[in-house]
């Protein structure tokens, strides 16, 4: 089902059923007259792999939705793009990283060559980070690290930077697929698994204090959402995009995808996130890394005491494959 000659309404009255492995889903194409571009089905690969080493498949490609937008899938990133640099590691299980067994051991390792410059007179603060799959971050719109793992094994990093209050950060987060367009990934016996997303981070200053975690005071706002089975499911209010009644089951090869276009200025101090909705939290088990080595050796920063840093995301852990975070450090 490609253009059928309408920008923002679907109409149609069939139901169409489909088989995958051994996977049955009904797809139900109902009205959808919100702010974002509908796909539907499977997108064009355009890089095969972006990490070979990988245990998951990362493909990059592209789709095209009813109102004739091209799309990237899963996102838009930067990490072929040499001028953006990756992240240094907590944990890295590649012949290419490191496998640290504490936070104090990791930090100990770098080097001054691994602090990206802010402010000449700025101070150096240090993010440790867990990202479920990938990221992108930003200090006040400077690219201060992306993960070196796109998809899996799940990895740790840390980020350096040197800075001076207030600062504002922004995060590009993306839970990867395998099925491009589609939101799914190989599971078992499931082809069409739909995983789930997560982000954690903790900064400290030059000091070791806790400056700033992940929690619900940080904004998130949903940039792409797949697989949709039942359009009737998604609704917004006011600037929350919302697929809390959508079914998180499993995915199809004819599922729906939702997309919006990305601010340019996005990231930049200047841009104004006044409008996004606060981040949802998450619990650990229910990310499911408490069997996880990358983030279970570093407990006493992730779950500190003192302050215990919380996954955050959009309201659908599931189905939000894109989102955008945004947080200012005063």
């Amino acid at each position: 089902m490609s253009n059928i000659g309408f920008l923002k309404l679907i109409s149609l009255t069939f139901v169409l059923a489909f088989v995958a492995c051994t996977d049955n889903v009904s797809i139900t194409n109902t009205s959808y007259a919100g702010t974002g571009s509908v796909t539907q089905g499977a997108g064009t690969t355009s890089t095969t792999n972006l990490f070979p080493s990988g245990v998951r498949v990362a493909s990059l490609g592209t789709i095209i939705s009813t109102d004739n937008k091209t799309w990237a899938l899963p996102a838009e990133v930067n990490f072929t793009n040499e001028t953006f640099p990756f992240a240094s590691d907590l944990y890295n299980s590649y012949v290419s990283g490191h496998n640290y067994a504490n936070s104090s051991i990791a930090t100990a390792a770098l080097s001054s060559n691994n602090i990206v410059t802010i402010d000449t007179d700025g101070e150096v603060f240090t993010a440790y980070i867990f990202g479920d799959n990938y990221f992108e971050m930003y200090i006040n719109g400077v690219p201060v690290g992306k993960d070196p793992v796109p998809y899996t094994d799940f990895n740790s990093c840390i980020v350096r930077f040197k800075a001076k209050k207030p600062f504002t950060i922004a995060v590009k987060c993306v839970d990867w697929e395998e099925n491009l367009g589609l939101g799914t990934e190989k599971n078992g016996s499931s082809s069409n698994y739909i995983g789930d997303g997560g982000f954690v981070t903790l900064i400290k200053n030059a000091s070791g204090g806790i400056v700033s975690i992940t929690d619900n005071t940080w904004k998130a706002q949903t940039y792409y959402t797949s697989p949709i089975s039942d359009l009737a499911c998604l609704s917004e209010s006011g600037n929350a995009r919302l697929s809390t009644n959508c079914n998180t089951s499993v995915g199809a090869s004819n599922s729906y995808g939702i997309h919006w276009i990305v601010p340019t200025n996005w990231f930049n101090t200047s841009y104004d996130d006044s409008g996004w909705p606060m981040a949802t939290t998450f619990s650990n088990s229910t990310v499911g890394v408490d069997n996880k080595s990358s983030y279970t050796n570093f407990a006493d920063v992730f779950d500190n005491a003192a302050k215990d840093a919380s996954f955050i995301w959009s309201s659908n852990l599931k189905l939000d494959n894109l989102v955008l975070l945004r947080k200012k450090i005063e």
